[in-house]
């Protein structure tokens, strides 16, 4: 590479990071949820421009002090990044020379077998929400990490000295969970008239893992799974892993739509039928005491099971109807989780089912791995016992219901479509009026450190044309940034 091309290069580069460190160093004064340190970003930046045939073999980068002005950062944090690139066998450090392209050859692998790329693909959308990039957030899943501020239970979490109820075993633990905080999710399970046996309760690591669980016991390639459209799509990814048909079933604001569910099962034989029942991911809709029994009788009547995702069962009423209650899991299994209301980092979450099928689940889990968390589920028990999870609680449901409230009046006055809802969730369906299009909405908020979340994703045949949409967390709906990105964006269709 000529040196003319290596100043351009490098100025490219250096003006690409420099604009990444500026969104860094705005979202850190924020109030929002942390944030890649500028070190990763350059890390990545470099590595990702490597793989791309940027630079040349043993060719020399800029000085730790030159480098460190070019992207505005300290020397100390410019040395940090260079090391971690010699960490990789990125780079190589030589003394009293500087830092150079390591000898590196990008890895060829086999390519994915179809079902899987398939696979990868349907949670291109979960990616980004692990590894985070964007400065307002309105795509994502969850609520923000800055809604823990000030509630007891981050002071709780920084107590190393919480009691437990009984000595802890630094053992796996049972693979079935941590007994008491299953007894105890049996009596809370009750309170929404659900009754369940000892051995009909499984403790997993979320409700993914729930599903996941569910899926490699009871589906062979080549059956048909029926699920919301739109629905939730890690699970989309997890029955294209396991080689079954899906089959959209449209979503209304009061559950799954009984005519097209009737229609369908007149051309197909579903094994089961996947649906969220209440506060629904993505459109915040919930199942209404009509259409909740209606799903019942055709379950009884055609011969699937039906899979109950119920993850925000802890901030919607527990009077709301519920398809474990009507069937007192005969062939429904009843998924929840703690995660989506205390943290996604405490993967805990349970599986409630007929014996017969959970002890199996339970076998599954033991093979593929051996046990949940035995701390985390202590440590949740332990707040629950004491009151803190419960205080939590109201605390968190006035803050969903004042900002699913602020942020459906925020899109309705942009002139946007809403997805009528009962209940308070964490999440809007937005649909936008005719002639616009997904791509260039997300590639415009994108330019702009807006990460969106489209509809097209949370749909089960994305082939089929649907009107442009996207899932909104409530808790940015108000985001003046993405206010104001979404006015000039109509503006000029």
């Amino acid at each position: 590479m000529s040196d003319g091309m290596s100043a351009s290069m490098s100025d490219g580069m250096s003006a690409s990071m420099s604009a990444s460190m500026s969104a860094s160093r705005s979202a850190s004064r924020s109030d929002g949820p942390k944030r890649t340190s500028r070190v990763d970003r350059i890390v990545e930046k470099v590595a990702l421009m490597l793989e791309a045939g940027a630079y040349k073999t043993f060719e020399r980068l800029p000085s730790i002090r030159q480098a460190a002005r070019e992207h505005g950062v300290s020397k100390n944090t410019m040395a940090e990044a260079y090391d971690r690139l010699v960490a990789r066998g990125l780079l190589e450090a030589r003394a009293g020379s500087g830092y150079y392209i390591a000898q590196f050859k990008a890895p060829n692998p086999a390519p994915p077998a179809p079902h899987v790329t398939a696979a990868v693909d349907a949670v291109s959308l979960l990616r980004e929400q692990l590894d985070q990039h964007y400065e307002v957030r309105p795509g994502d899943g969850r609520p923000p990490a800055f809604w823990m501020e000030g509630s007891e239970l981050r002071r709780h979490f920084a107590n190393a000295k919480a009691p437990y109820p009984d000595a802890i075993n630094f053992g796996y633990g049972s693979p079935w969970g941590y007994a008491s905080l299953r007894e105890r999710l049996r009596v809370l399970l009750l309170e929404r008239s659900i009754s369940v046996q000892p051995e009909g309760l499984l403790l997993t690591h979320g409700v993914n893992h729930g599903l996941d669980l569910i899926i490699r016991h009871l589906i062979e390639p080549g059956d048909t799974v029926f699920v919301d459209d739109p629905g939730y799509y890690p699970l989309f990814a997890k029955l294209t892993f396991a080689k079954a048909e899906i089959v959209g079933i449209k979503r209304n604001h009061d559950g799954p739509d009984l005519e097209d569910l009737t229609a369908k099962l007149a051309v197909h034989r579903p094994k089961m039928f996947v649906t969220q029942s209440h506060a629904h991911n993505p459109t915040g809709s919930s199942l209404s005491p009509a259409c909740a029994f209606g799903l019942m009788q055709l379950a009884e009547r055609w011969g699937f099971l039906l899979v109950e995702n119920d993850a925000l069962a802890d901030i919607v009423p527990t009077a709301l109807p519920r398809l474990a209650a009507l069937d007192q899991l005969n062939r429904v299994l009843y998924v929840g989780t703690f995660s989506k209301t205390l943290s996604a980092g405490l993967r805990c979450g349970y599986v409630a089912g007929n014996p017969s099928i959970v002890r199996h689940l339970n076998d599954i889990k033991m093979i593929t791995s051996v046990a949940s968390s035995d701390h985390v589920e202590r440590f949740i028990f332990n707040l629950i016992q004491a009151g803190h999870y419960l205080r939590h609680l109201r605390r968190l449901k006035t803050r969903v219901e004042d900002a699913h409230k602020a942020a459906y009046t925020q899109m309705e006055a942009l002139g946007l479509s809403v997805r009528e809802s009962s209940t308070s969730g964490f999440y809007l369906w937005t649909e936008f009026p005719d002639g616009v299009d997904e791509l260039d909405l997300c590639r415009k908020a994108a330019e702009q450190s807006i990460f969106i979340a489209p509809g097209s994703v949370f749909r089960p045949n994305r082939k089929e044309r649907q009107r442009a949409a996207m899932r909104v967390n409530v808790a940015y709906g108000t985001d003046p940034k993405f206010v104001s990105f979404l006015e000039n964006f109509l503006a000029k269709k």
